[in-house]
């Protein structure tokens, strides 16, 4: 596809490697909404310019189609650490943003990308962690999570361990059970973190997390 001049002077300036998430703020603060432009970046299919393209596109024109496209297109083409990147920036800044598409998130849990049930489960986990939903859902969820987390696919392993990492620091009256959630997958026991991240591991995630806030 042959690329608009402004598209390709915007590719120009963003494909060297030292880009920052910061230059792509800049970018797109400058251009605010432009969908047509944001769908010459993204058929450009590079990390970066995808990024940006997710921060311009306008969300009036993000129907259920356009957006199974977009879910599907960052499946296949990329791997999995600019994918997970890619599908977290779209929901944080696209589809939490507007009723519409935070119904089709709500809609995903047993959905048959994989992508998409990681994405429900993400917002799960970033609602309790933003401190933004009642625990009313929590007994079904984790029970949800029990009964699943160990035949899912690594993706949403990770979505559901990161809810209840939350759930336990948060609701007390499920410290224990999600601790021992922990124990039992055994998921991230032995990962590796950098120093100042907290461990993924439940056991280690809810004591530091949880202590952290004096909860």
């Amino acid at each position: 596809m042959k690329h608009s001049y402004t598209a390709e002077n915007i590719l120009t300036q963003i494909t060297a490697k030292d880009t920052k998430l910061g230059d792509l703020r800049k970018i797109a603060k400058e251009i605010k909404k432009d969908h047509p432009l944001a769908m010459e970046l993204w058929s450009a299919r590079s990390f970066f310019a995808r990024q940006l393209a997710i921060l311009i596109m306008d969300r009036k024109h993000l129907t259920e189609g356009v957006i199974d496209n977009l879910v599907d297109e960052i499946s296949q083409q990329h791997f999995d650490k600019e994918k997970f990147q890619l599908i977290d920036w779209l929901m944080a800044n696209q589809l939490t943003k507007d009723k519409k598409t935070l119904s089709l998130i709500e809609s995903w849990k047993n959905n048959q990308s994989p992508l998409k049930r990681r994405t429900y489960w993400y917002y799960q986990g970033r609602l309790r962690w933003m401190g933004q939903t009642p625990p009313t859902s929590n007994t079904e969820l984790l029970s949800e999570v029990e009964s699943k987390i160990e035949r899912e696919e690594p993706e949403v392993q990770w979505a559901m361990n990161f809810l209840a990492g939350w759930i336990g620091v948060y609701d007390k009256k499920y410290r224990e059970r999600c601790i021992a959630l922990g124990e039992k997958t055994g998921l991230y026991r032995d990962k590796m973190v950098s120093k100042g991240c907290t461990p993924e591991y439940l056991p280690e995630f809810i004591a530091i997390e949880s202590n952290k806030r004096n909860l």
